[in-house]
């Protein structure tokens, strides 16, 4: 069962120096900044305990993902979409994507290539304290309080996620297989208000790759030794059950980059 913890944070609370907008909607809170013309939103995820990982009768389970209590002490600031190509050109001045679109996320990265990204815009303007998420940060926020394989329920389509469609998940219908990336707020969002948590792109995580603990655990920060950086989410390239929120990818080496991995920014 998901413990998430409800308070009232009070606007003069929030950290405004780096915002250039923030409100309230049905999604909860959220802030903006924005730089050289081009608007960055994060949602407010509250502190919480959850279930992350998979139980042992989840349908397509990997054998990484041991189900184990976490809870996230204190609540943090999470991008609502994945860094886009619009974002990333005027803060880098090029654009290494294969699949080409401003509003599409920005593909083709290495986690070395968020790291530059995130300590150039940290440099401009160091209120924006941008990092990637922690692996628990991203699956909390992937769930959006949800406990089944997807944040809408036990199945997706190509309506809902972009993946391979050919291979559905868990006996689920054929869908659209489109290939490619697509723009980051084509699909519908969680309800937390965040975009293509599940396919798309691969995002990676601050986290290095390693085997989950099998008792109750606070503010996860991964493991201390390894070479592979983990990613979440599943792409547009992959199989149904590697777009579940339990879902690892342990293959990335912090150098590695292709034309379905991509990043989502979160604050320190």
């Amino acid at each position: 069962m998901v413990k998430i913890r409800k308070h009232k944070i009070l606007p003069e609370e929030f950290p405004e120096s780096w915002a250039s907008d923030w409100g309230e909607d049905e999604y909860g809170l959220w802030m903006a900044f924005t730089y050289k013309g081009v608007k960055q939103i994060f949602r407010w995820c509250e502190p919480g305990t959850f279930l992350m990982g998979s139980p042992d009768d989840e349908p397509e389970r990997l054998d990484n993902e041991l189900q184990h209590e976490v809870t996230l002490t204190k609540g943090f600031w999470i991008a609502d979409t994945p860094v886009t190509q619009a974002l990333w050109e005027v803060a880098m001045g090029d654009n290494p994507s294969i699949f080409n679109g401003k509003e599409q996320p920005v593909d083709n990265v290495s986690w070395e290539d968020a790291q530059i990204f995130i300590t150039k815009m940290n440099r401009v303007k160091a209120e924006l304290k941008l990092c990637l998420p922690t692996e628990a940060q991203w699956e909390y926020a992937c769930r959006a309080g949800t406990i089944t394989p997807f944040s809408w329920g036990d199945q997706i389509d190509s309506t809902l996620v972009n993946f391979n469609g050919n291979y559905p998940y868990s006996h689920g219908s054929k869908s659209e297989y489109r290939g490619q990336t697509i723009g980051v707020k084509t699909l519908p969002c969680n309800d937390w208000g965040l975009y293509q948590m599940h396919g798309n792109v691969l995002e990676w995580c601050q986290d290095l790759y390693g085997h989950y603990p099998s008792w109750h655990i606070a503010d996860p920060r991964g493991v201390d030794v390894g070479d592979h950086r983990v990613l979440r989410g599943g792409s547009c390239f992959n199989l149904g059950r590697y777009g579940r929120s339990a879902a690892r990818d342990s293959h990335g080496k912090s150098s590695v980059s292709y034309g379905y991995i991509g990043f989502r920014l979160c604050r320190m």
